[in-house]
């Protein structure tokens, strides 16, 4: 239950798949990340023709990662509809036509939509190799992305049992008490799956007991990497803006102050600055916009964390 003063809002089921459908197409970035972009549903056919339609399919333009969204409902039967839908659209994604298929609608939305062309420029993808990049990254295997309602023993044990990479992230509904058309969706902080079958087999490869979803600036200022009340910088240009540098002050409980505001993350702090410069973007990678006085951003401190961890 979630309260806001004398207001409750009480834990709801989807009304059906299409209402998570349109939370996940309206809120892609709070699962897939800031530097995602989401395509929308497509027929592909596997190798002997068989038609199938994924919900969608997100690229993260930062990872070099693709996904082939399935947003479902835990009352589906895991083993006879969800187990048999992904693996056709699988096969179906492995097809060189269907790949051409993504291809083009990823090309189609950096022609059509100045957000999408944004997240291009600021990783210095120049125009005249958009194409190039999205056929460099849907080469590689998809992975599976999920969104769900909840998570049962039978859904775990399919993800960890594919050969393909599977996440799954819990998306919930909460409607007020006894104002039902009044509707809050919760989403995963800082968009970590509940599931990672990617991270769990690096997990047990390496014997590491922490991924980068788990590290906090607590966890930096603990080892030194950080000292309390320290200065983070960034810099950012809205779209037809001036630049302007923002400077947060690191807590003793490693949230960040800025504007006279205070952030459990770096994220939240660096969508607050990006949006009081004037962006409408909803979502940032605080780690990799935040830097310290040295020039280092806190991702990669946190890469040097893990390592280190990784060592011991």
């Amino acid at each position: 239950m979630l309260i806001l003063n004398d207001r409750k809002f009480i834990k709801s089921p989807f009304d059906n798949e299409a209402e998570l459908e349109q939370v996940v197409i309206d809120n892609y970035e709070h699962i897939f990340g800031p530097s995602s972009i989401y395509l929308p549903k497509k027929k592909i056919k596997t190798g002997d023709g068989a038609g199938t339609i994924p919900d969608g399919f997100a690229i993260d333009l930062a990872s070099n990662k693709w996904y082939l969204v399935e947003a479902e409902l835990l009352h589906h039967s895991v083993w006879n509809h969800i187990a048999p839908q992904v693996s056709k659209q699988v096969n179906a994604s492995l097809q060189p036509f269907s790949k051409k298929i993504i291809q083009d609608l990823a090309v189609e939305s950096y022609s059509d939509d100045e957000t999408t062309r944004e997240k291009f420029q600021e990783l210095g993808i120049k125009e005249i190799n958009v194409r190039k990049v999205i056929q460099e990254i849907l080469e590689k295997e998809p992975v599976i992305g999920v969104p769900i309602d909840n998570i049962s023993s039978d859904l775990k044990q399919w993800a960890r049992t594919l050969k393909y990479s599977v996440k799954l992230w819990v998306i919930s509904k909460f409607i007020e008490f006894k104002e039902p058309q009044n509707i809050i969706y919760e989403f995963p902080e800082e968009f970590k799956p509940e599931i990672d079958t990617e991270k769990e087999n690096n997990i047990d490869e390496q014997n590491q007991e922490v991924t980068r979803f788990d590290i906090t600036l607590s966890d930096l200022l603990d080892v030194g990497m950080l000292e309390p009340f320290a200065n983070l910088v960034m810099n950012y240009k809205p779209r037809n803006g001036r630049k302007k540098q923002y400077t947060a002050i690191i807590q003793e409980d490693g949230s960040l102050e800025l504007l006279g505001q205070k952030f459990s993350s770096p994220s939240y702090a660096a969508l607050a600055g990006i949006q009081d410069a004037g962006s409408d973007r909803q979502t940032v990678n605080g780690w990799t916009s935040w830097k310290t006085t040295n020039g280092e951003t806190i991702a990669e401190l946190r890469n040097r964390f893990l390592k280190e961890a990784d060592a011991q």
